[in-house]
């Protein structure tokens, strides 16, 4: 199954609820899945090597999803293959006071991977698109105003040779609940939980309308979005692999020429 599979139409009106967060499409279970990511993480660590060398282009990949939707597990499972040496992860929660006092853009656009990296943002610029409009930090109005300055700051850094993957993690409201029951019981676990969870749990219709609303207005041709159904966790590595994959292998990379001098360096040898 291709990663396109999962590739919003831009500019239309989708209703998560119509997503089923259990698909796991051809695949059955986790063993069947295994020989497949294994492939496409070799795959995508290839394609990684190639980029490094050719310093010319990047990646971003945003990570987006509700409470216990997996970010940073797919970070550590499906892209852990990754040289670190090329890869950054970038996590956003609430603005420092540094960050508040700047434009909602700026603590994103300082970490934007450089030329022959591969970025990952957990959580990114859109939480002031999200959890801002949740609970109404901000009016509509200016919710709009944020839509168009996000769309042209991807313009911005698409021109600059950032290829921008952005996935939504699609998880169902009962696994959310029974990971969160999850993290209470096991002692191993308790540190993750956040009370705040519950409280963001009560706003679930909110946000997915809120989801809804940015897949629609920040969505374009070349930077869609995806929405991966991620109740599975198995399901979700090998369908955001497929989409790593599938991105970096559009951008025609290719290993720099050779130096001339080097062949005469290798008759000194």
């Amino acid at each position: 199954m291709p990663g396109k599979h999962f590739q919003l139409e831009y500019g239309k009106k989708v209703r998560i609820e119509s997503i089923d967060p259990n698909e796991t499409g051809a695949l059955h279970d986790r063993e069947e899945a295994e020989p497949n990511i294994e492939r496409l993480s070799e795959r995508l660590e290839a394609l990684q090597n190639i980029l490094y060398a050719e310093k010319k282009q990047s990646v971003l990949f945003v990570i987006q999803g509700m409470d216990c939707s997996g970010k940073d597990g797919v970070v550590k499972r499906a892209l852990g293959g990754l040289h670190p040496q090329g890869f950054q992860v970038s996590s956003f929660k609430a603005p420092t006071e540094e960050e508040a006092a700047h434009d909602f853009l700026w603590r994103a656009h300082k970490v934007v991977p450089a030329k022959g990296m591969i970025g990952a943002f957990i959580r990114s610029y859109y939480e002031d698109v999200l959890i801002t409009r949740v609970h109404n930090w901000i009016s509509d109005s200016e919710a709009k105003k944020r839509f168009k300055h996000i769309n042209r700051f991807e313009k911005l850094l698409e021109s600059s040779g950032v290829k921008i993957v952005k996935i939504f993690l699609h998880i169902s409201k009962d696994f959310q609940l029974a990971k969160l029951r999850n993290r209470l019981t096991d002692p191993t676990k308790r540190w993750k939980f956040d009370k705040n969870d519950l409280v963001e749990r009560e706003s679930w219709d909110e946000y997915q309308k809120a989801y809804e609303d940015v897949f629609k207005q920040c969505s374009s041709a070349s930077a869609p979005w995806y929405v991966v159904p991620a109740n599975h966790r198995w399901y979700r590595d090998w369908a955001v692999l497929q989409i790593a994959v599938e991105a970096l292998e559009s951008m025609s990379l290719a290993y720099p020429e050779s130096d001339p001098e080097l062949d005469q360096l290798l008759d000194q040898l």
